[in-house]
């Protein structure tokens, strides 16, 4: 195992639009490979990475002996089959097939470290049937040394209630522990933008839809429908889909012009100034920088940090993979040097 971290490599399989290869770079390793077979990912991934930097192709499609070697090999594997969101479909789901071809790379490649991301349902999912093949194929065919924990974007700086299964593993017998959760307790508020366009206001025909649909589940005892979140708390998960974006509003300052009695409900932004997140503020509550550049139409780029990883619970990965790969080389290289003693001079 190389003991210069500055050579430690990293392909990023199933990569959207390049979460973990942002964490792992601030954490010191060094991309080589990226896939994703999503088009439009692959106009936000080049958009930040440079052209020609994702290989589009599907990866069944893509021989073992074509990816560079590496070090490290990510990969957050298509959720939607184990997703509760989803139809729960699972290894049933043709996106599900994807982990047996992730198995495919990291068995002809045999990198050091292997990093994986899925929601936390796929532990109980079809009976807790689906998680123990993944185990049983990570760990007994694979031959990795596996850890495992959920770990929750909120613990890590960024003010959304997102728990993600991460799976890290060792070909080497290697003592790891997860990164402990951060002191800092993010606010949603914190990450709004101060001025935003009216396009993202909801009409007052489509709030007070929102509002009777969420009244007659109320009236059943069932507690689905619309949120518009405490400005002081912080985010749902951001999912895929509408349902997932009208469980994160904001009420913001009404404009003067906004329904007034007597107005077309259907053309008029609501009187409680009630809007959805922009683009820009589900990118900062997925951690993504700044300067981040997503040139799609809304609805993909909504779908896109919805379904990317949250960077800074990759980046804490990242260095405790890093801490505790250092110590290992070094435990190793001190018992494998020969004492002074019982070297014959």
């Amino acid at each position: 195992m190389e003991n210069d971290i500055r050579k430690w490599r990293f392909i990023d399989l199933f990569s959207g639009i390049g979460g973990f290869r942002l964490g792992f770079q601030k954490a010191g390793f060094k991309p080589v490979y990226s896939n994703d077979f999503d088009r439009w990912c692959k106009v936000t991934y080049e958009a930040n990475f440079g052209e020609g930097t994702l290989d589009q192709r599907p990866i069944e499609a893509v021989g073992s002996e074509e990816i560079p070697k590496s070090e490290i090999i990510l990969a957050g594997f298509p959720c939607q089959p184990f997703s509760m969101a989803g139809k729960q479909k699972g290894f049933n789901d043709k996106r599900g097939h994807a982990f047996f071809e992730l198995a495919r790379v990291i068995r002809d490649k045999q990198p050091e470290v292997i990093v994986l991301e899925n929601v936390k349902h796929i532990v109980s999912h079809d009976k807790k049937r689906t998680f123990e093949i993944i185990k049983h194929t990570l760990e007994n065919d694979l031959g990795y040394h596996m850890y495992y924990k959920v770990l929750n974007a909120k613990d890590y700086g960024l003010p959304q209630d997102r728990k993600r299964i991460y799976m890290v593993g060792f070909r080497d017998n290697v003592e790891f522990e997860f990164p402990q959760p951060l002191e800092i307790k993010p606010k949603i508020k914190d990450i709004l933008d101060h001025e935003v366009d009216e396009s993202y206001f909801l009409s007052e025909k489509y709030l007070e839809g929102l509002e009777k649909h969420k009244e007659r589940h109320r009236a059943k005892g069932q507690g689905f429908g619309f949120e518009v979140l405490d400005m002081d708390g912080i985010a749902h998960a951001l999912v895929v889909g509408n349902m997932g974006r009208e469980r994160n509003l904001i009420q913001d300052k009404p404009r003067k012009h906004f329904y007034k009695d007597g107005d077309d409900k259907a053309t008029t932004k609501n009187e409680k100034g009630v809007r959805k997140l922009t683009e820009k503020e589900c990118s900062r509550i997925q951690g993504f920088p700044e300067n981040f550049k997503c040139p799609v139409c809304k609805t993909k780029a909504y779908a896109q940090f919805g379904n990317a990883v949250a960077v800074p619970v990759v980046y804490a990965v990242a260095m405790s993979i890093r801490k505790a790969l250092l110590k290992h080389n070094r435990l190793k290289i001190k018992l494998t040097q020969p004492s002074k003693d019982l070297v014959k001079i």
